[in-house]
């Protein structure tokens, strides 16, 4: 019989999450195997085993003031991902990494959304979508949405053990690659979107770190305030994302499901 998953991030463990100030995970003295386990839940993902480097190391201009609408589109896609296989990425690591990539308008197609209200509903319409629309449609959506928001309300630690988890699926899903017999082209042209979309997360990753929590937090609200406004718009049912209705609805975008 296999046991419904508790995704980590809604469990007690993940509000006690410590890392170093440079944010790489904290050196655990090696005590009896019992301690270990205890003081470090294995369904909790680890965090950066090296230091994350400065955004100063990493370029030489201001950092975009949309990469926090850019963690939402990243956030949701990686509890989706984890949800549909039950926290078991490790399974199918490639499958994993594909299903991220086509949930994430970031990460997946270069997108550069510009609100939150934008990036939640690209993620959305992908739910909705023929080819996901079976495992629950906007409902499982918006459940989504709560999702995004516990994890940010958890604060940079959290965010950075499981921006460093999604890293960790996206290379084991390159490494896979590499061993299947793919057409060469078609081989060579996912290969190139993982390692675009490796960097990205690890980007992020050290933008996360150098975020006070007082911006997470207010991220979250903008989060929540987004989904009231679905809801308020017919979260509960099916509806048009026509430009006609969105302009009726004075710029509220609207899911269907097709």
């Amino acid at each position: 019989m296999i046991e419904p998953w508790d995704p980590w991030w809604l469990k007690p463990a993940a509000r006690t999450i410590c890392l170093s100030k440079d944010g790489a995970q904290l050196i655990q003295p090696m005590a009896n195997r019992e301690d270990l386990e205890s003081d470090q839940p294995s369904d909790i993902p680890c965090g950066p085993k090296t230091p994350l480097p400065s955004l100063r190391m990493l370029i030489s201009t201001e950092p975009s003031p949309l990469l926090a609408v850019h963690l939402v589109d990243i956030i949701y896609s990686y509890c989706f991902t984890l949800r549909v296989y039950n926290g078991d990425w490790q399974s199918d690591a490639v499958g994993s990494a594909m299903v991220v990539l086509s949930i994430s308008s970031v990460l997946g197609q270069a997108g550069q959304p510009e609100t939150v209200q934008e990036a939640l509903c690209y993620c959305l319409e992908q739910t909705c979508s023929p080819a996901y629309r079976h495992i629950g449609g906007l409902q499982f959506g918006l459940a989504l949405v709560d999702d995004i928001t516990n994890l940010l309300s958890l604060g940079s630690p959290a965010l950075i053990c499981m921006l460093c988890d999604l890293q960790r699926m996206i290379m084991a899903a390159g490494r896979e690659l590499k061993s299947e017999k793919q057409r060469k082209l078609r081989k060579s042209e996912t290969k190139s979107k993982l390692k675009l979309a490796e960097r990205k997360v690890y980007f992020i990753m050290c933008w996360v770190h150098e975020q006070p929590n007082n911006t997470l937090s207010s991220l979250a609200a903008i989060v929540s305030a987004e989904k009231s406004s679905l809801m308020e718009y017919g979260g509960n049912k099916s509806f048009s994302r026509t430009e006609k209705n969105v302009a009726g609805n004075k710029g509220k975008a609207l899911i269907e499901e097709m």
